[in-house]
């Protein structure tokens, strides 16, 4: 009989980030309205929508194997959880988030001992009592329900603890950064009798294997191209490539398919170069995958 491993899907501002990103590794996630069991096309795992707050407790207590919550949740909930991998990405930017201190424009405040006596807005209220105490600071740790960045600008704190990926929100507030208290990014955790179990042990490393490669092939492109065999060797100097193109000649003829996998970033400058340089039929598709 097939062990089930019960994993976790972060539900929230994460969850169609989540799901693309399962749909890029071979895993089709459906959630139907408002069913928290949603079905995926592997008879192995049984889906759950949790809170990305609360997945490391349950995690932690073995009502999930598994499942996927920010390093910053698991450090606030204190879990006692396995990290099998990292894997940075959210639904604006494939970077990892900063929770940083934030202050209004002309607030005398400009370094953590500033704060002493004043009153901090958090949703990530253990951690930051904990940060500001092991540096003998005394302040005040509120839970904020939301809106955070508001709480200063209406005189409700002196200070707020907030997640960013782009400052933009911050910014739009007209408030100024201070410190950065921790980078946080997506875990895939687990449960440690679940990572102790064979077979559970193995599907999710499949699943942190297939997430990452996803991760990377987001990052990447192939490109394919044909030229002449007098000007190969300078195309071929031209690619860079994971480790090195691969060169096949085409049939009856002195021309060659080039082939190679290249970073996204630089593909709008290289495309005009090989193509000055005699490269012809230039194929640039996405990648699912890189492993």
């Amino acid at each position: 009989m097939t062990t089930l491993l019960k994993l976790g899907i972060p539900k929230g501002s994460l969850q169609n980030a989540t799901i693309d990103l399962f749909k890029r590794s071979g895993w089709k996630i459906n959630v139907n309205g408002r069913n928290y069991f949603p079905e995926i096309n592997d008879d192995t795992i049984e889906c759950t929508l949790c809170r990305a707050q609360e997945m490391s407790r349950h995690v932690e207590n073995g009502t999930l194997d598994a499942g996927l919550t920010g390093k910053d949740w698991t450090a606030e909930n204190k879990s006692d959880v396995h990290v099998i991998t990292d894997l940075v990405y959210s639904k604006t930017s494939a970077r990892p988030a900063r929770w940083v201190l934030a202050v209004a424009p002309d607030s005398p405040i400009k370094k953590l001992e500033d704060l002493e006596g004043k009153k901090i807005s958090t949703e990530l209220v253990e951690y930051t009592k904990n940060y500001f105490s092991e540096r003998n600071i005394n302040v005040t740790v509120e839970f904020s329900w939301g809106a955070t960045e508001a709480k200063i600008v209406s005189g409700l704190a002196d200070a707020i603890v907030e997640v960013t990926e782009t400052e933009s929100t911050i910014k739009a507030h007209g408030l100024k950064i201070v410190h950065e208290l921790m980078q946080t990014c997506t875990q895939l955790i687990a449960n440690h009798d679940a990572w102790k179990d064979p077979e559970k042990k193995e599907k999710l490393e499949q699943i942190a294997l297939l997430l990452k490669g996803a991760l990377v092939a987001e990052k990447l492109v192939g490109l394919k191209m044909n030229v002449s065999e007098t000007l190969l060797e300078k195309v071929v100097s031209l690619l860079p490539s994971l480790n090195a193109p691969t060169v096949a000649p085409l049939y009856n003829s002195n021309w060659f398919s080039v082939e190679t996998v290249v970073d996204t970033s630089i593909v709008r400058d290289l495309i005009p170069k090989l193509l000055k340089h005699g490269a012809e039929g230039i194929i640039e598709y996405p990648l699912n995958k890189v492993v």
